[in-house]
């Protein structure tokens, strides 16, 4: 019997993107929407197009609480759920690729998201997300970054559904002011949960805080809980870029020296050590940074890594760098690479006649 599959989600004025939205997840049995309070013809679109939707209003809006709401929609007879945000869409035919690898037993399965595109249309970042999951074993927790907690005792497994591709265009004059005070709020409720303290430092990093942001990417490293490399990576490279922006230069290498140690099978800490050593006028320090960076080939797939050290601007970097150290025949071969990756940039092109006419002076 064919497997039934339901997609749910939570829309507030996402009117510019229904269309998108539904026209990708329409495959699915069932489509279900909880609406926070639209003004712009969101629910009244939705409504037209026979999704099963309800609107609430909350006095004090938190995502768990209003994911698991959404999930009350979800009919019984649905075995697999899908959440998907509004500005997110699906590659046709994700839903013969999810039914034909779900199976007894499975209670999670990932995808590949890609969380942003450049101008041009290529990817940025890309990572594989987890927000499908078996009706009725688990719930949303946190106020904001939320994640599925598991509600049953099963043995449920995990699988990994590459060829099924997720799509996030943001509207990006929403505001993300709200996510500050919820993840204070998630702390102060979960002090010892690790991932939401590394969240917070990050976001005061966003806000620009710095000095908070040092203070709680600090806590999160001496956090008996924080284990996972890549993320303690991760908030060593955000503390770096806090003291670069408090103009502590010291403080800003050591931070990006000590995330290399942390985790070395990443570029991104070896990135932005080139960045720091180019910028500061080092520029065999630079050159040593960008080619013990892309001595790593594998890209992991996860929020924190960065596209810019898998596109052009590293042997971009690392060309220049070249260059001022008088390596004429290296930043040619290099800038060359960056051609490569990027054919439209005139600069690229630019610098690649200057190299040569260098080269030819000598």
């Amino acid at each position: 019997m064919k497997k039934k599959i339901c997609v749910y989600a939570i829309s507030k004025n996402e009117i510019k993107f229904v269309e998108r939205f539904y026209n990708s997840v329409k495959e699915a049995d069932y489509v279900c929407v909880l609406d926070t309070g639209s003004t712009d013809g969101t629910y009244e679109r939705f409504k037209e197009l026979g999704v099963i939707i309800e609107q609430k209003k909350y006095d004090f809006f938190r995502f768990d609480v209003a994911r698991n709401d959404s999930m009350a929609l979800i009919p019984k007879d649905a075995e697999i759920c899908v959440c998907v945000d509004i500005d997110e869409y699906f590659n046709p035919g994700w839903t013969k690729i999810l039914r034909q690898n779900w199976s007894e037993g499975v209670g999670r399965a990932r995808y590949r998201y890609t969380w942003n595109f450049y101008p041009d249309g290529s990817e940025g970042v890309v990572f594989m997300a987890d927000k499908i999951h078996k009706n009725g074993a688990y719930k949303w927790v946190y106020p904001v970054h939320e994640v599925l907690a598991p509600t049953t005792n099963e043995n449920l497994k995990f699988i990994d559904l590459p060829a099924m591709q997720l799509n996030h265009k943001a509207d990006e004059t929403k505001s993300r002011k709200s996510y500050l005070p919820l993840l204070e709020l998630s702390v102060s409720e979960n002090p010892n949960d690790d991932r939401n303290v590394h969240y917070l430092g990050r976001e005061y990093m966003f806000d620009k805080q710095y000095d908070k942001a040092i203070e709680t990417l600090t806590r999160h490293l001496k956090m008996p809980t924080s284990r996972w490399d890549i993320e303690r990576c991760a908030s060593l490279r955000y503390i770096a870029e806090c003291y670069k922006q408090k103009g502590e230069k010291q403080k800003q290498e050591n931070s990006i020296m000590r995330a290399i140690l942390e985790c070395n099978y990443v570029r991104e800490p070896y990135f932005e050590l080139g960045v720091f050593y180019y910028e500061n006028g080092q520029f065999l320090n630079s050159a040593f940074a960008f080619n013990e960076m892309l001595k790593v080939q594998d890209r992991y797939l996860n929020y924190m890594s960065s596209p810019l050290c898998w596109n052009s601007l590293p042997y971009d970097y690392l060309s220049l760098a070249y260059y001022e150290i008088g390596e004429y025949k290296k930043a040619i071969s290099t800038i060359e690479t960056a051609i490569k990756l990027n054919p439209t940039d005139p600069r690229l092109k630019q610098n690649l006649q200057i190299f040569k006419n260098k080269l030819n002076e000598k």
